[in-house]
């Protein structure tokens, strides 16, 4: 097997099982080595620290992804894996209510860049690096072993991937593509998800536990329910007696499937809610100047930093939209706003959430922190798999 070799003083991360080797803690490759391979990681002074696979294209050169050398990454370590991760989801699979969650996180689960999702009966896969890609057909077929699934749509169409040197790739991996929009179910409520064509992997699975948090706080409430695209957050809001609420998004198709949710579980679309496509921005810039109000009010933007350069640009805009959304509150309204940009901190998310309370002239009670779903969780020695972050504030003043 081929190996490298990093530089003195640099092995404490991989010691500590973090699974991602930068390009500038890397001493010496095996010219024999392809991209794609796999590895084996060794100290200056020569000791064997792990194995992974390599790519010479990304800054992170190595993934790993076994500390035991007796370990051989075969199809046997590509079964366990799996199944490791698929045993960590059985509470909820065997939940009659919820049928769509996250089955395989990544790095969190041992399994850098594999994104798995299960919708009912089928499987999403996304394959985020070289490594991950090489393997992907015997992946898709020990999914089908393991699951049986109507099928695999794959939705490695992600900008992680050209940093792989890789394009993106959207079709299915195992059976025929569904003839539509997919039905699923979370704690009760009724969804229709594009697989193909949608967010993400289709639906923002991580929100699921945050979707009921929110709930909780809309009984008689009006809500504006802000990047809303197909509408979880207001079906969720409706179904736990929510006055009205408005959903608001710069796509009209997500708008549309919106609508569609919400018939799908027995609301009015026209008479308990409505549908404002447009730039969010824009949109509560202008409800500030006509003096509109909500009482609850959700932000859950897209990603506003994808590198380490966007960060400040991130956290103004973060700040400028939770300034807008406090500007439409009444003295004692709800404010549930998140960020899923990884690069920005928990702690750094809630100084810029202060910030704008400051410039809103508004005090602010955190009343509930909120982190992604159970089904994505965060392994210690990878603090970065935690990405998710929300804050549930009481606006006063």
């Amino acid at each position: 097997m081929s190996t490298i070799t990093l530089k003195a003083g640099r092995e404490k991360s991989v010691r500590n099982r973090h699974p991602w080797l930068f390009s500038g803690a890397i001493q010496q490759i095996d010219a024999a080595a392809r991209d794609g391979d796999t590895v084996d990681a060794y100290s200056n002074t020569g000791q064997w620290l792990a194995r992974g696979y390599l790519n010479r294209r990304s800054q992170i050169q190595v993934r790993l992804l076994s500390w035991q050398e007796s370990e051989t990454i075969d199809e046997a370590f590509w079964r366990r894996r799996l199944q490791r991760a698929i045993a960590g989801r059985a509470a909820l699979a065997a939940d009659p209510s919820t049928n769509a969650f996250r089955l395989v996180h990544a790095e969190s689960d041992g399994l850098p860049g594999l994104v798995v999702d299960r919708y009912g009966d089928w499987l999403v896969m996304q394959c985020l690096t070289l490594g991950i890609e090489r393997v992907k057909p015997l992946l898709a077929r020990l999914l089908v072993e393991l699951c049986q699934p109507a099928g695999i749509v794959e939705r490695s169409d992600v900008d992680v991937r050209g940093k792989e040197g890789l394009r993106p790739v959207v079709g299915m991996a195992h059976g025929a593509a569904p003839a539509g929009p997919v039905e699923i179910m979370e704690h009760g409520q009724r969804f229709l998800v594009d697989l193909l064509g949608g967010q993400k992997t289709g639906f923002y699975l991580d929100q699921r536990q945050n979707r009921q948090r929110v709930a909780s706080y809309c009984q008689g409430a009006r809500v504006l329910n802000a990047f809303s695209y197909s509408g979880g957050f207001a079906v969720h809001a409706l179904a736990a007696g929510a006055q009205r609420v408005t959903n608001l998004d710069s796509s009209l198709e997500a708008l549309e499937l919106g609508e569609r949710n919400l018939a799908l579980n027995g609301f009015d679309p026209d008479a308990q809610a409505e549908g404002v496509v447009g730039d969010v921005f824009q949109v509560l810039r202008g409800w500030r100047a006509a003096e509109e109000r909500f009482d609850v009010i959700i932000l859950d933007p897209p990603k506003f930093a994808h590198s380490q350069q966007q960060v400040d640009r991130a956290a103004r805009a973060y700040k400028d939209i939770n300034l807008l959304a406090m500007q439409l509150l009444p003295p004692g309204g709800l404010l549930a706003t998140f960020s899923c940009s990884g690069l920005v901190s928990a702690d750094l998310f809630q100084k810029i959430v202060f910030g704008a309370s400051v410039d809103a002239g508004r005090e602010v009670q955190v009343i509930e922190r909120l982190s992604q779903g159970t089904d994505h969780p965060v392994l210690l020695s990878f603090p970065e798999g935690e990405y998710l972050k929300g804050l549930i504030c009481r606006v006063t003043g």
